[in-house]
């Protein structure tokens, strides 16, 4: 008879649990067939970027209605010349894209900002070196004696340097040239530059299909260590005080977005470029099918950040002193906004 009780206490604590877990997404359900445009939160997104196919399950959330159903407005705005996280610190954006690496001035030190990353939109490091086939820079150490395109970044440097020195090279003699390619392609076939940092969805996508041949290895690997999170979501850290409801519906919308951009990637390119016809189709196209196998990856979970690889990266950092500052383990993100 206890037993029984039991079984009937365990239901309908599951009963409850499930109900809660199926209405996480959906803030306001009951005005979904209501929604005008004056009742939606407004919403400001700030892009990393120009337009391309990591924004992808983005614009796919709009243009499906997904953050209308979670009763918001979104509106996506390119970055400013200072970047998506000055724009989210001041309050002006709730959300934004940035990188784990890039951002690292502003998780600790004096230029802290009042951000938080929130959701991972590719789950793996996808960005590496990208040369002319058949030149010898398919590894880190064929990059000696050749022109290296630099942001002459301190944590972009010291990545290059460890990697060339795993593979047995000689950092010292890569040609350092100061330059931010933005035609990867043009760059390639002038020789006006060797090798470039690029993220494989786009540069190495279009070099495909431009008709290049290349050579390319991706920093993770070679070194785990670099297997962090870019792009990454950002928010506001008082937006998110106040409004959690707020952004976790807006999480909701944005991980159906993207969903719906790894079962479908034609539809979803289509979805983008119809939001962006300036872009190039064929690109668009390539990289979709591309980077919907690399949003989530094997992680079950759309957006999780595992704080041991979030952890290892910055603890590298710290080791090779990078930071002014030693970055605490699991200081500056969280995974409490996405949905399960």
């Amino acid at each position: 008879m206890k037993y029984n009780k039991l079984k009937r206490i365990l239901a309908l604590i599951l009963a409850a649990t499930t109900l809660t877990t199926m209405t996480a997404c959906g803030k306001k359900d009951n005005d979904v067939s209501n929604n005008n445009s004056k009742d939606l939160e407004k919403i400001t997104f700030v892009l990393d970027w120009t337009p391309n196919t990591n924004h992808t399950g983005l614009y796919v959330a709009q243009a499906k209605g997904y953050f209308a159903e979670e009763g918001l407005d979104v509106t996506i705005v390119q970055p400013p010349e200072d970047g998506a996280a000055a724009l989210v610190a001041s309050g002006k954006a709730q959300f934004g894209i940035s990188c784990q690496d890039t951002i690292t001035p502003a998780i600790v030190g004096d230029s802290t900002l009042p951000i938080t990353v929130c959701a991972a939109l590719v789950q793996h490091n996808t960005s590496g070196i990208v040369s002319r086939k058949g030149e010898g820079m398919d590894t880190p150490k064929g990059l000696e004696g050749k022109n290296y395109a630099t942001w002459d970044l301190d944590v972009e440097k010291a990545m290059l340097k460890n990697v060339v020195e795993v593979d047995g090279g000689d950092f010292s003699k890569v040609n350092l040239i100061p330059s931010t390619v933005t035609d990867e392609v043009t760059a390639l076939q002038t020789k006006s530059v060797d090798a470039i940092w690029i993220f494989y969805a786009w540069g190495g996508i279009a070099t495909k299909v431009k008709g290049l041949e290349t050579d390319y290895f991706a920093f993770k690997d070679i070194n785990p260590v670099f297997d962090y999170y870019t792009p990454v979501v950002i928010a506001n850290n008082e937006f998110l005080k106040k409004d959690a409801d707020t952004a976790k519906a807006f999480f909701c919308a944005l991980k159906k977005g993207y969903e719906y951009a790894i079962e479908n990637p034609k539809d979803a390119a289509e979805l983008l470029l119809k939001a962006v016809p300036e872009l190039d189709a064929d690109l668009v196209n390539e990289s979709q099918v591309w980077l919907s196998k690399e949003y989530k990856a094997e992680e079950k979970r759309w957006g999780y950040i595992d704080p041991n690889r979030w952890n290892a990266f910055y603890n590298w950092l710290n080791d090779n002193n990078l930071v002014e500052i030693n970055i605490p383990e699991n200081t500056g993100f969280t995974n409490e906004y996405l949905p399960e």
